[in-house]
């Protein structure tokens, strides 16, 4: 299979960091820490997120509030723990969602290609053209917020991208041997696109949702530094920053943990997702 077409996509959308082996292991490692809290965050932090202490508002690191307080006297490290559940969730679901869109719709595209093709590149077009980011702030807006919202309206800013990389690829494929012979033995167009030609480009859309949820966990971040998407006040990582702001010049780690952790996050899983792709790559490469 050819690799052009997705490195392109891939180069355009998140720029590919060069690693170093242990580089990738440290981001191997901070993902797996990432789920365990994301899972179990709840649990693991040592205070109630939500209890404010009055008596120890806007603390820096101190006994029993490791990484300080807010203006409310909540505790930082447990609301860190807590909030990594909704700073990612959120960001993961965009990225499956957009991936079967896309995948969906890129496939039928490249495939079936003629009017099918045209619809489906010419609604991608349209979509395109649109400010994405601040299509979201509108519409998330307007209906209130809420998770929900942000992540179905993200979903469908997302899909478009997906859905012209897949039918980039696919195009590739429809007319290679492989293909022709399943359309000879009379195979149904379903068994083709899912049976036969989505196993060879699943490198591409495999490290692609996860450089989807790159692009996520940020807009997700960003809507909520704005206030769309969750509460004020809610334990997530983009409402902290916009909520201690006020606090850099008095307890800073409340807003830089998790702006670092959001960073860390995004590159870590750039890093996972560029190697995924060389991996997967060279293995569908090997069996041809």
């Amino acid at each position: 299979m050819t690799a052009a077409a997705p490195a392109t996509r891939l180069v355009r959308r998140v720029p590919r960091i060069r690693r170093s082996k242990p580089m990738l292991t440290f981001c191997f490692l901070f993902l797996a820490a990432l789920l365990v809290v994301v899972v179990a965050g709840q649990w693991l932090a040592p205070q109630d997120p939500s209890h404010q202490d009055l008596l120890a508002t806007s603390q820096g690191p101190m006994p029993g509030h490791l990484l300080g307080t807010d203006q409310l006297g909540r505790d930082i490290l447990s609301r860190v723990l807590a909030g990594a559940q909704s700073a990612v969730l959120g960001p993961l679901l965009i990225a499956i969602g957009a991936m079967l869109v896309g995948t969906a719709l890129g496939l039928l595209a490249g495939y079936r290609g003629g009017r099918t093709e045209t619809i489906i590149l010419r609604a991608c077009e349209f979509l395109f053209a649109m400010p994405g980011v601040l299509v979201a702030i509108v519409v998330v807006g307007i209906l209130g917020g809420g998770l929900q919202v942000a992540v179905a309206v993200l979903v469908v800013l997302f899909a478009p991208w997906d859905a012209r990389l897949v039918h980039s690829v696919v195009i590739q494929q429809r007319n290679l041997p492989y293909v022709e012979a399943a359309r000879t033995v009379g195979l149904p167009t379903w068994r083709v696109m899912a049976v036969h030609i989505l196993p060879n480009i699943a490198p591409t859309v495999v490290a692609n949702v996860l450089l989807d949820f790159v692009s996520a966990i940020i807009a997700v971040s960003s809507l909520a530094f704005l206030g769309l998407g969750l509460p004020t006040g809610s334990p997530d990582w983009g409402v902290m920053i916009a909520d201690n702001r006020s606090l850099l010049g008095v307890n800073s780690l409340a807003v830089i943990v998790p702006a670092v952790l959001i960073v860390l996050a995004a590159s870590a899983m750039t890093v996972v997702g560029d190697w995924v792709y060389d991996s997967l790559a060279s293995s569908v490469a090997g069996h041809e």
